[in-house]
């Protein structure tokens, strides 16, 4: 059975991120988002939930030598919603992404909610 999750972004820091990297990395990406986009039960190498985060799960790109993370949650199942993204340079996640992720996320929800209400 073929999944259709979509994938849509919260504000700039994503596309900021994407129109960064080269062309190759951007493939990779997409290619990654795809399988997010229409595999079912999506494997942990490309999606995972980062621990302690409130449903904050990151989307993981390894190209070359670099490992590329996207941070996303999900709305109504099968829409994905992209926050920020940056190269991981250590063992440990970055605080500082992290802390990004989840404001954006309550950013999210909350324009969300305010909309729903007019």
């Amino acid at each position: 059975m073929k999944v259709e999750r979509q994938i849509i972004f919260h504000q700039h820091y994503f596309q900021d991120f994407y129109l960064e990297q080269s062309e190759k990395v951007q493939e990779k990406i997409e290619y990654v988002f795809k399988i997010v986009k229409t595999v079912q039960n999506v494997p942990k190498k490309f999606l995972d939930h980062i621990t302690g985060t409130d449903g904050i799960y990151e989307i993981r790109i390894e190209f070359e030598s670099n490992i590329y993370r996207i941070f996303c949650c999900f709305d109504k199942g099968n829409l994905v919603v992209l926050f920020n993204g940056f190269i991981k340079k250590t063992q440990k996640t970055p605080s500082k992404e992290i802390a990004l992720a989840k404001k954006l996320k309550e950013d999210y929800f909350n324009l969300k909610s305010k909309s729903h209400e007019k």
